[in-house]
């Protein structure tokens, strides 16, 4: 045992008594206080507790909903330049989706055109070829030996070109046009009251609208 305990063994523990003379209500006031002043002191003690909470910021704020039909808050400069940047480049790339459409657009017409071209010119050369055959199957006619036969091989070819857009003309009594008729010999006739076709000595073809051939003929003018 140390120094410290034979001195308290040596010596009587004095003892502490705390005395509280105070009365204890078993209502919960305080003394000179009414039990209904008691009771009001409760009844606000949450009401203040509540008050200093909302208005303790680190709580946080109460968010406050938006009114219908409030004001949009305008956006920032620096967003509106962007939006206009955006509607600029819009604009443009519109304008050149528009110019490349219609470019698309004028290249198939054109395309088109060269194509039907090229087919119609191949077509006029290849009837080209055939037209002096025609011209045999028409003296055969005039002289009335178309028969037989032959004569059946000369319509089918005749309707063949017809197919392709081969059309005949020239005929006696025709107004002369120098656009379609060849004048080989000219004559005068008080039978005709403008230059008229009195003899055809080679008929003329068209394809479509193009003139393949003009008509070999003989005029007659007016005295």
């Amino acid at each position: 045992m140390s120094g410290a305990d034979d001195e308290n063994d040596g010596q009587a523990t004095e003892r502490v008594v705390i005395r509280d003379r105070r009365k204890i209500n078993p209502n919960g006031k305080a003394p000179g206080e009414s039990v209904s002043d008691a009771k009001e002191s409760k009844a606000k003690e949450p009401k203040r507790a509540g008050a200093h909470r909302a208005a303790d910021p680190e709580e946080g704020t109460q968010v406050v909903p938006e009114k219908p039909g409030a004001a949009t808050p305008s956006p920032p400069p620096a967003l509106g330049a962007e939006l206009e940047a955006l509607r600029h480049d819009l604009e443009e790339r519109t304008r050149d989706l528009q110019r490349v459409t219609a470019e698309y657009a004028n290249y198939r017409k054109r395309v088109d055109r060269d194509r039907g071209a090229a087919a119609e010119q191949t077509t006029g050369s290849v009837l080209s070829a055939l037209l002096p055959v025609l011209d045999d199957i028409d003296r055969a006619r005039e002289h009335d030996d178309l028969k037989g036969p032959f004569a059946t091989v000369a319509e089918a070819l005749t309707a063949a070109t017809g197919k392709f857009g081969l059309a005949a003309f020239g005929e006696k009594g025709d107004p002369f046009d120098p656009t379609r008729h060849e004048a080989v010999a000219h004559l005068t006739s008080p039978d005709v009251k403008e230059p008229t076709c009195v003899e055809v000595m080679r008929r003329g073809y068209t394809l479509g609208e193009r003139l393949l051939r003009p008509a070999l003929v003989a005029v007659a003018d007016p005295e």
